[in-house]
């Protein structure tokens, strides 16, 4: 993966709490620790499997590299509660109108950091499809539209049942696949075969 990766490319590795440490020290030999971006946290709710040794596992961590000079294309959330701000110039001074008052803005939106609160797909979810470790779209999507625009290649080497695929051409990016898992396989090509029509 290294290898193929365009000299701007960006690369996600998605693990859980038991190698993640591993993973990264493997990825910094690979990629360079130089290319080392965010540790992204995947938070979640799911059903509670409750134990007397540790805390519930609730989180999953996205590493992310990139090679060079990269630019990300920042997502927002809506927030639940808007926050009234003033604004500022770039002095630090807040702006006032012609008698003198504050001038505010309303925030409805703010710009996602390195922690995301997607929903876990749950084991009755519409979404599901009859794979184990499959991820929510949303959680591709945001990873997709993050970090690749419009016609630039997306690349899955351990596609699973394909979420990446669906989600990237969904997204009018270009797609590449591979798994080699004969379950996987089918599961991919029943859910591509409708972008060859």
């Amino acid at each position: 993966m290294n290898r193929i990766l365009k000299n701007n490319g960006k690369i996600c590795l998605h693990c859980d709490w038991h190698l993640s440490h591993y993973l990264k020290i493997e990825m910094d030999n690979i990629f360079g620790i130089d290319n080392f971006r965010n540790e992204i946290i995947w938070r979640y709710k799911r059903w509670t499997a409750s134990s007397d040794s540790k805390f519930q596992s609730m989180h999953d961590t996205i590493l992310f590299y990139a090679k060079g000079k990269i630019v990300i294309n920042h997502q927002y959330e809506k927030l639940e509660k808007p926050k009234k701000q003033n604004i500022n110039t770039n002095d630090k001074k807040s702006v006032r109108d012609e008698n003198g008052k504050v001038i505010y803005h309303t925030q409805t939106e703010r710009q996602i950091d390195d922690v995301w609160e997607i929903p876990f797909l749950n084991p009755v979810s519409k979404e599901r499809i009859g794979y184990d470790t499959q991820k929510p779209k949303l959680l591709l999507e945001r990873i997709i539209k993050s970090l690749s625009n419009e016609g630039n290649v997306v690349a899955d080497f351990f596609m699973g049942s394909c979420t990446t695929g669906e989600v990237a051409l969904d997204l009018n990016r270009k797609f590449i696949g591979c798994d080699i898992g004969d379950k996987a396989c089918e599961i991919s090509k029943g859910r591509l075969n409708k972008y060859n029509q």
